[in-house]
């Protein structure tokens, strides 16, 4: 698996009018379907993953090009253009949404006829790409917005955003089943938004902290305060 990008985008309040979204919902339909059609479901999700490809995409729907709905809405009209489905659906959201994505697999995996040790991996990774963006990317963004786009050939993309209030900036994050490799080092191959600092532990230098840190934690460590 890999991260295949990242972009930064200012963080506004509110809502897209129910006309706009409505007209973005059926534009997103008729994209997805001739994309699938022509290129395949997993070229369907390779270009969905290109942070670049995605943003010029919910400009051609009618939305901001430069604004945190950017990401949520365009997932949202997405999700909605694509509910039943049964080539490719996407699960989660905004918020509260994102906290069904994974009854939502469970869901969606069933009525696409996906084996139980599929669906179980779909859920790993719907978990895991969030723990790593959330936990070992620490870079001041938490995310509020996570969806799993997922075919019934059980391959997936993720696509998620976190916020910083302090910047009033928003991070979103892309990832993408091709090239399974590990979650914790180097899941992506490029990285897009402002160059700040940041703890990268999933990055190869990084290799001996996480060995230390897992370390400490089987090692249980209440007696590191005695000797600090």
């Amino acid at each position: 698996m890999e991260r295949t990008g990242m972009a930064s985008l200012p963080l506004h309040p509110g809502k897209a009018p129910r006309w706009l979204f409505g007209r973005m919902v059926k534009l997103a339909e008729a994209i997805s379907e001739v994309m699938i059609y022509e290129y395949g479901k997993k070229k369907f999700l390779q270009t969905i993953s290109d942070p670049f490809w995605f943003q010029a995409f919910s400009c051609v729907l009618g939305f901001d090009w430069h604004s945190s709905g950017t990401t949520t809405v365009t997932c949202g009209a997405l999700k909605e253009a694509l509910s039943g489905k049964r080539e490719v659906r996407i699960a989660g959201g905004k918020g509260k949404s994102s906290k069904k994505t994974l009854e939502e697999i469970d869901t969606i995996g069933y009525e696409m006829g996906l084996r139980e040790e599929t669906i179980d991996s779909l859920k790993y990774a719907s978990r895991m790409a969030a723990k790593v963006d959330n936990a070992a990317l620490q870079d001041g963004y938490s995310l509020y917005h996570h969806v799993l786009i997922m075919s019934e050939d059980g391959d997936w993309a993720v696509i998620q955003q976190g916020m910083n209030i302090d910047y009033k900036y928003a991070r979103r994050y892309h990832w993408l089943s091709d090239d399974l490799k590990v979650f914790v080092e180097e899941p992506h191959n490029a990285i897009l938004g402002k160059k700040e600092k940041a703890m990268d532990m999933t990055a190869r230098e990084s290799r001996e902290a996480r060995k230390v840190s897992v370390d400490l934690v089987r090692d249980n460590p209440r007696h590191l305060r005695r000797e600090w």
